[in-house]
């Protein structure tokens, strides 16, 4: 048989010269199709006949009836099936037979389908005299039924017959158009009036649209079944076919095929007729409110400037997202007028809207939190499926008697308080997919452990304290506790946050604004962002960073400084988190020192790269002259040739191992880096002697590359500043490495000293809580402050400001009765000093044993507070700068801060004396003061 043009040419014989079938053009066309066999004087007289058939409905069209396009309507799809079937046959016989004959026996089968069909609704459609038409054909197509040269020429009309080809698009095209109103598909971002597919909303409803669809797609779904039975008779054999395909026509065609399919005409046809009432009904009731649609203009109202531009965003933009759909978004501008005042904050409430429809809801009852010591649920909410999950886990099991034992005794210390069951999200940002997690991988590969470890620390410790945690590892798990609508993150959201606090990181933040949109901003209060290095308030200040050069990849967020938590206290605008570190009872402090090795070192580094050090052959060949050095540096295969010989290396060491080794050495010894890690304070803790370089200049931004582009521009005097500052001899031992003479005394002077292992309280499990505990209870930044000074200010009798010298000191304190503020951490923590010229407030502060408390700055930033010092004040001036309040002693001008988010205790200049609110602290405990549980 021939093929068209786009279906596969099988593999055939040689063929005899072909003949023309009788009426075609001489010459081929695109159109027209050839017969590949002599074309039997039977069939000429079929084919007469079919031309008549034609010729007959044509001019009975004239004549009024229904048209031959009108009738092969109701049986394209049968048609379309066919022909697909058809062509599965013609492969399947090709390839697995090597003959042709199952072709025209699947042609043939759809011929007479379509031809049966054709004549039977001829004779519904179209008259007597078109029916005798059709059954004489019909009576000419069973005497030559039997010929395989029949077949072909069915299978070539049909292929011709244009009004089919131009119905199968027609009714392909109108199917398409319901399924994207029924789907709420959108042709373009023009209103709804402008295209009867855009009002989906107002015309069709989905289930009226889905409904007359399934019907139609059921009634397909038979016909196609029962053509795929039809296309497996070709397997029978010659003697039974006709036999069988009789039996299968006279069940198809008068019981079933042709009901279904003038069902289908007649759905489509009321279908059309129901969209054209609704189409009235709209357009009626468009008419109707006409009078609520006038006010649906743009407002220009002062007190929301921004609603003219966000209306022109919204018209070009609104098909952006999907969450403006979400939330009813239509395109029209009354749509973007309830979405801008309703669920966003740029235009004003609208009159015609009923401002009651939205209930308010009630926050959840406020529960006492109660100290927990079971970390099974915990353990299960932390999950699987990354090593870096497993080291947490494994941390928090072996750390679990001893955060029950600390829970417990601060339960004891904190029994007379009340405290709050928070609700609280953390989201470890760092160790989703999405932002690459480049930690798991190196877990047991020497890689950093320190964020792990205080992440481990933060879940447990939230966990212990008795409140609501929930753990997020993935951004799927961060949408579905935060319940954000579904788009791109461009929509707020519009109910309450459903969490009191959320820890995350700077990815997570990052992935937080992204998902979260402008919510992000409306709710930044409750977050706080987990912070190795620390953040400081001019990189924070996205605006002031902006135009001062402050500007990195890690700051400008605009939250309180107190927000960002610090790994250790190096940055007091920043919170101190912490983590803590194994802490030994006393039998185990007594067997340490009777085990200790006097000559053992161990070097702090687990990675080759931190074995790269310039000079380092120096010192290690002296330390090698007193000491046996070992080394627990990572290696595969072959030991890393950054490690010199004479170094025992153990590998990697589980913790555990790790622990043991620390209990003999005498000496732990750090190259310069990594900086400020946990390993030291455990060294330590195990009764090592710290050894660490001292960094001459010290290191920060503007001349390491490790801190550039770090949002802080603190200055780094040793590989571990707050060990040095802290802790300090006979602990730890800060010297100059360069200097040989001094190295090698100092490692004399080491093993002549007995020390006994040591552990700051604030690195204790029972530190921690404590920690934790008061931040959670008192700092909340969702709370509006109120304005100070206060109007009409009394100050304490007839002092003229709120400040006192105390009896035997010689810094200002603020007085006992002379406001009724109370702010955490309290006033009666404060003292305030001047710092000297070029000197930050964090060393004025330190040096007078004080530490510098952010928070308390509003209470200074006051005339007073000059007069107080001593500083005569020419000019009074208020500014965004993050040095003031301070005092120009060239001019005499005082300078008070103007945007609270810059009250900063970094930052120094020899213009200024700066003026510093510091306060007093706890032993142990430098993040709170005495008066702060």
């Amino acid at each position: 048989m021939a093929l068209s043009g786009n279906e596969p040419q099988p593999e055939r014989e040689p063929l005899a010269p072909r003949q023309e079938y009788a009426g075609a053009p001489s010459t081929p066309s695109r159109n027209s199709t050839a017969l590949l066999h002599p074309v039997p004087r039977g069939l000429r007289r079929a084919a007469q006949s079919q031309r008549d058939l034609r010729s007959s409905a044509h001019s009975h069209t004239r004549k009024g009836g229904p048209s031959t396009h009108r009738i092969a309507a109701e049986v394209v799809h049968a048609h379309g099936h066919a022909r697909t079937h058809a062509r599965a046959h013609t492969h399947r016989s090709a390839v697995g037979a090597g003959k042709l004959p199952a072709a025209p026996r699947a042609a043939s089968i759809a011929g007479t389908l379509v031809f049966k069909s054709y004549g039977f609704l001829a004779g519904c459609h179209a008259g007597s005299e078109n029916v005798e038409r059709t059954r004489s054909f019909l009576r000419v197509w069973g005497m030559i039924a039997t010929c395989s040269d029949l077949f072909i020429m069915v299978r070539r009309c049909l292929l011709t017959f244009k009004p089919f080809r131009i119905f199968v698009v027609g009714i392909g095209f109108f199917s398409l158009c319901f399924l994207m109103t029924s789907l709420g598909g959108q042709f373009s971002a023009k209103r709804p009036v402008d295209s009867p597919f855009t009002v989906r909303a107002e015309v069709l409803s989905g289930h009226e649209s889905r409904g007359v669809l399934r019907k139609i797609s059921d009634m397909l779904e038979v016909i196609m079944k029962r053509m795929d039975a039809l296309s497996k008779l070709g397997n029978t054999t010659e003697a039974h076919r006709l036999d069988e395909l009789s039996s299968a026509l006279d069940r198809i065609q008068p019981v079933g095929l042709v009901e279904r399919i003038q069902a289908i005409a007649q759905n489509m046809s009321d279908m059309a007729v129901r969209v054209e009432q609704i189409l009235q009904r709209s357009m009626a009731a468009n008419r109707v409110r006409e009078g609520t649609l006038g006010q649906c203009e743009t407002p220009k109202d002062p007190r929301y400037p921004d609603c003219p531009s966000k209306m022109d965003w919204m018209r070009a933009r609104w098909t952006s997202d999907p969450c403006y759909a979400f939330y009813g978004v239509d395109g029209s501008d009354c749509s973007f007028l309830v979405y801008l005042s309703e669920v966003e904050w740029f235009c004003p409430p609208l009159a015609w809207r009923n401002q009651t429809a939205t209930p308010t809801l009630k926050p959840p009852p406020k529960t006492q939190a109660a100290f927990r010591s079971d970390i099974g649920a915990l353990l299960e909410q932390v999950g699987a499926g990354k090593e870096s999950l497993s080291f947490m886990k494994r941390r928090i099991r072996r750390m679990a008697a001893q955060w029950a034992s600390a829970a417990r005794r601060l339960d004891d210390k904190l029994r007379d308080h009340r405290r709050e069951q928070k609700r609280i999200l953390v989201h470890v940002g760092f160790l989703t997919e999405e932002s690459g997690d480049v930690f798991s991988p190196k877990v047991l590969k020497g890689g950093p452990l320190g964020e792990m470890v205080q992440w481990a620390d933060i879940l447990t410790a939230l966990h212990v304290l008795g409140h609501d945690l929930k753990i997020s590892v993935s951004l799927k798990e961060l949408h579905g506790f935060l319940g954000v609508p579904p788009g791109r993150g461009n929509c707020p959201l519009t109910g309450p946050l459903p969490f009191d606090l959320i820890y995350t990181d700077y990815h997570g933040l990052q992935q937080m604004k992204h998902h979260m949109g402008l919510s992000l901003r409306k709710h930044k209060c409750h977050i706080r962002v987990i912070d190795t290095f620390g953040t400081e308030p001019a990189y924070n200040h996205e605006e002031y960073a902006t135009l001062h050069g402050y500007r990195t990849n890690w700051g400008y967020w605009n939250l309180r400084g107190q927000q960002y938590m610090t790994m250790f206290p190096h940055t007091p605008d920043n919170s101190f988190m912490g983590f803590v570190a194994e802490e030994l009872n006393e039998t185990e402090r007594l067997n340490i020192q009777r085990n200790k090795v006097n000559n053992m070192a161990v070097v702090y580094g687990k990675d080759a790269s931190m074995w790269k050090v310039s000079g380092k052959e120096k010192f290690l060949a002296i330390l090698h002259r007193y000491m046996e050095i070992h080394g627990t540096v990572y290696y595969e295969a072959q030991r890393p040739p950054e490690v010199p010989a004479f170094v025992k290396n153990h590998g990697l060491l589980p913790q555990q191992e790790l622990q043991q080794l620390l209990r003999k050495a005498k000496l732990f010894i750090g190259f310069g880096f990594p900086y400020e890690g946990p390993a030291p304070l455990e060294a330590i803790a195990n009764g090592c002697i710290f050894l660490q370089p001292k960094f001459n200049p010290s290191h920060s931004s503007l001349n390491h590359d490790f801190f550039r582009g770090k949002p802080t521009s603190r200055k780094v005097s040793s590989q571990h500043p707050y060990a040095e500052q802290y802790i300090g001899r006979p602990h730890v031992i800060t010297i100059d490495f360069n200097n040989s003479e001094e190295f090698e005394s100092t490692v004399r002077e080491i093993m002549r000293m007995n020390v006994k292992p040591f552990l700051p309280y604030e690195y204790t499990c029972e530190g921690m809580l404590e920690r934790v505990h008061a931040y959670i209870q008192n700092q909340d930044f969702c709370r509006p402050e109120a304005p100070f000074p206060p109007v009409n200010s009394s100050w304490l009798g007839d002092a003229p400001g709120p400040f006192v010298l105390p009896p035997d000191s010689s810094i200002l304190a603020w007085g006992a009765n002379a406001s009724s503020y109370a702010p955490w951490p309290p006033l009666s923590a404060l003292r305030l000093l001047a710092s000297p010229e070029g000197q930050s407030c964090v060393r004025a502060c330190r040096r007078a044993g004080l530490v510098c408390e952010p928070a308390l700055y509003r209470f200074i930033n006051i005339r007073e507070a000059f007069s107080a010092l001593d500083l005569q004040c020419d000019g009074l001036e208020s500014e965004m700068n993050h040095l003031f309040p301070a005092f120009s002693a060239e001019h005499a001008e005082c300078g008070l801060q103007r945007d609270p988010l810059l009250f900063s205790c970094a930052g120094s200049s020899g213009r200024y004396r700066r003026l510093c609110p510091c306060r007093d602290y706890r032993v142990g405990q430098v993040a709170l003061c005495r008066d702060c549980l």
